[in-house]
């Protein structure tokens, strides 16, 4: 799996705006119905206007490369724009295995 976390920020309410019309639109529906994707939530910071936090999990790196091939990412590309909002992007793949299961309350 791995998790590609983005951080999006804007002026003002922008970064807001554009969680609700990826919403409303459709896309966010979308995206979680691909193949392969097991997450895609949206976050806001409690200390930091202006921004949102995607939390965006796959199960592959095949499944992301195709969730980036698509005639989708043109319309997110678009909104992005529509409200001006500048990203900062962080990857991680998941590595944790049994040893760490003794500190995870499930």
């Amino acid at each position: 799996m791995l998790t590609v976390l983005i951080r999006y920020k804007g002026k003002d309410d922008a970064a807001k705006r554009f969680v609700e019309e990826m919403i409303s639109s459709g896309i966010v529906s979308d995206i979680r119905n691909e193949e392969g994707n097991l997450r895609y939530e949206y976050f806001f910071p409690q200390e930091e206007d202006g921004s949102v936090l995607l939390v965006d999990s796959w199960a592959n790196q095949d499944a992301l490369d195709r969730h980036h091939e698509l005639p989708l990412m043109g319309k997110i590309k678009e909104l992005r724009e529509k409200y001006d909002l500048h990203m900062e992007v962080e990857k991680y793949v998941d590595l944790h295995d049994e040893k760490d299961e003794k500190y995870i309350r499930r």
